[in-house]
């Protein structure tokens, strides 16, 4: 089982008070991207007690330390995901917002390609693919 973000925070030496474990909780359970009023929302439904700026200052610390990777995807607020070994793409749907993360051997593949035709080793890349649903 991978490290959950409040075992992360330990790791890298992040001091965690008790609003910034139900921060990282939620942001570990989260199957989404959320942004930082969506996350308020979530943690707000725990502590009450809990602002919107402490939500602020806890995602840009985690973001500093290399907890969170910040996403600013077209058209809308930055979302937040718990930063992994793992490479993965995204495909963003425009009218729904809804991210699906996916990895493609055969894009893999192209963008290596691409970098050693103009004569690059590619060392980093992001894709993000945006569309709208097909009808059924």
């Amino acid at each position: 089982m991978s490290e959950n973000i409040e075992q992360k925070c330990l790791a890298k030496g992040v001091k965690l008070t008790d609003q910034r474990k139900i921060i990282a909780k939620i942001m570990s359970e989260s199957n989404d991207h959320p942004d930082v009023d969506e996350l308020y929302n979530r943690v707000s439904k725990i502590d009450s007690k809990i602002s919107i700026a402490t939500v602020y200052r806890t995602v840009k610390l985690f973001e500093e330390s290399g907890i969170l990777a910040k996403h600013e995807f077209k058209g809308g607020k930055a979302r937040y995901e718990e930063l992994n070994e793992g490479h993965h793409d995204h495909l963003i749907d425009v009218k729904s917002g809804e991210i699906i993360e996916f990895v493609d051997e055969e894009i893999e593949k192209l963008q290596e390609k691409i970098a050693e035709k103009y004569g690059y080793r590619l060392v980093d890349h992001k894709l993000e693919l945006y569309g709208i649903k097909k009808k059924s």
